[in-house]
Order: C-alpha cells, then sequence, then structure tokens
C-alpha cells in the first residue's frame, strides 16, 4: 500500500508525528483512545503517524497487540495519513514477522531502527535491513538512525550499499550531523526526515524531506506552517515559528524520557484522560507535569 500523500521528494508525508500507545489503567491496549488520539493528531495538522515506534512503548508491546494497534490506527485515519508502521527490533526474524504483518495490513510505510543493544557490525546492519525490506514486499522504509539509543550509527558505505534498494527510500535521523545528512542526500538520495524536534528547523533548511516528531503531539500545526514557510523561502516566518515553539519543544524533550512527556501533553490537552505507562517506563510526575504544561502555554499551545 502506498498513501496517497506520497510524493516523490517527501514519500511519507512531511509532519509525521512518533505517536503514543494509549493503555488502559491496568494497562492494556486501550483501543478506542488509540483511535481518538490518531484522529486528533491528523486533524491537529500531522499528515502522518509512526505507529509502535520508541514513544510509542514498542519494546512493550507484543506482535499481536502491534497488530492491532495498527489496525486500528488505519481504520481511523489511514484514508488522510500516512500510516508507518515500527517494525524493527534487535531480532531480525521478530522483525520480519511484524513487517509481514504490517504489510498484510496495510501500512504505507515500515519504519525499521538499527538494532539496539546487540551492537552489529555494520555488514550485520546492511542484512538486516535488507531482510526485513524484503519481508514488506512493496511497502517502502524509513530507516531509524539513532545513535544515542542503539549504539552504532549507520555508515557511510552502508548507506551507498543500500542506495540501488528501491525499498529503502528514506531515514529519520537522530544522529544530529546536519553535514553528513546534507552529504548523504547528495550522494545516495536517500531521503531525510528530522528524528530531533530541536534540529527540525536546520533540516528542513538543509533540505529535509520533513520531520517524525514528538512534539508535534501538541505543535503539528505549527510545524506544517514552518514547512511551508521554508518551502516558499520564507525563512523568517519559519524562524519565527521555530522561536515561538522553543519553550514547548525544550519542556517536551529535555526533562524525562519522549513517551512520557508526550502522554503528559495530550493529557493536559484534554486528549487523553490519564497518562498510564507501561514498565519500565514511569508515568510523568507532577513537577514533570508543571515543567511541560508551563512549556505549552509559553508556546501558545495551552491556554494558562
Amino acid at each position: 500500500m502506498t498513501s496517497p500523500l506520497a510524493t516523490e521528494a517527501a514519500p511519507f508525508g512531511r509532519v509525521l508525528t512518533a505517536m503514543v500507545t494509549p493503555f488502559t489503567r491496568e494497562g492494556e491496549l486501550d483501543l478506542d483512545a488509540v483511535q481518538k488520539v490518531a484522529s486528533h493528531l491528523v486533524d491537529s495538522g500531522s499528515d502522518g503517524l509512526v505507529v509502535s515506534g520508541t514513544t510509542g512503548e514498542s519494546p512493550t508491546t507484543t506482535i499481536a497487540e502491534d497488530g492491532r494497534l495498527l489496525t486500528a490506527v488505519i481504520e481511523a485515519v489511514g484514508d488522510r495519513a500516512s500510516i508507518v508502521a515500527g517494525v524493527g527490533t534487535n531480532d531480525t526474524r521478530h522483525s520480519i514477522e511484524l513487517a509481514q504483518q504490517a504489510k498484510k495490513a496495510g501500512a504505507d510505510g515500515l519504519l525499521i531502527v538499527t538494532p539496539y543493544y546487540s551492537k552489529p557490525p555494520q555488514s550485520g546492519l546492511l542484512s538486516h535491513f535488507t531482510e526485513v525490506a524484503r519481508a514488506g514486499d512493496d511497502t517502502p522504509v524509513m530507516l531509524y538512525d539513532i545513535p544515542s539509543r542503539s549504539v552504532i550509527t549507520i555508515a557511510d558505505e552502508t548507506y551507498a550499499a543500500m542506495a540501488d534498494n528501491p525499498l529503502i527510500v528514506a531515514v529519520k535521523d537522530a544522529v544530529g550531523d546536519l553535514n553528513r545528512g546534507a552529504w548523504l542526500m547528495r550522494e545516495t538520495g536517500i531521503k531525510i526526515y528530522s528524528g530531533d524536534d530541536p534540529l527540525n528547523l536546520p533540516w528542513l533548511a538543509m533540505g529535509a524531506s520533513g520531520v517524525v516528531s514528538v512534539a508535534s503531539h501538541a505543535a503539528a500545526r505549527q510545524y506544517a506552517d514552518m514547512v511551508a514557510a521554508v518551502d516558499a523561502g520564507n525563512l523568517a516566518e519559519a524562524r519565527s515559528i521555530n522561536d515561538r515553539l522553543l519553550p514547548a519543544v525544550k519542556a517536551i524533550m529535555n526533562y524525562t524520557q519522549g513517551a512520557i512527556s508526550a502522554k503528559a501533553t495530550l493529557q493536559l490537552l484534554g486528549v487523553l484522560e490519564h497518562r498510564t505507562m507501561r514498565a519500565p517506563l514511569p508515568e510523568a510526575t507532577e513537577e514533570e507535569v508543571a515543567i511541560i504544561r508551563a512549556g505549552l502555554v509559553a508556546s501558545g499551545l495551552l491556554e494558562s
């Protein structure tokens, strides 16, 4: 399945939210809340959702839960947003099963993170990405390069080796090296999505296709406006938007783990009734919620 929003320049849309996974107070998957959150995010400006990513607490969900979650999101908003399924793990066989399930469910794309903890060599990364992409049949792939969590970085030569693979079309970059990213786009043609909210504007200015954001749980419309301003060559307007969002981005990204902050954000916005997490992630403390509230207010995203 290919999203109707896909273009050659932005194969998964422009503003993707790395969506949280709502649970009941007892810690079970809450599909009603899942569909409510998905609809809210798309109504608020997201043209894509990443389901079962790190912000979706994917290390704690089962294959069956991932399938139910993906199906619920596609049913809710699949006709008006790109739906990218997180299928990456540090077990290639497990990731293949998730990719096959996502393909069957009708996902528009697959997100494959660099295998964490195992620390495979570059040859292992290449094999992992290639095999999991193949399992998704014709579903386009976005890699996820995040060495702060996976320990290793995808090497330039590994990107070069994947350049002719028609399935691997983009990377969510959380490496933070703008010059390297610009070189990769130039030399391999791979599309880059910013995977680090504080760097969204610099990445867009460097030619990134879009963003995969956590702060967009509250600021998707603003990021869509930033993308439009950059496209129009209006850097002053893009900077102005970025400046207004700085307090919210700092509050959401700097004080605790992103999934914890995102659920607290949605609770403050009245989208989620509570902010239940699955261990080992605790829910946001009252002090953390107060920091997030202050950041949202300062950025004009929540009334005081």
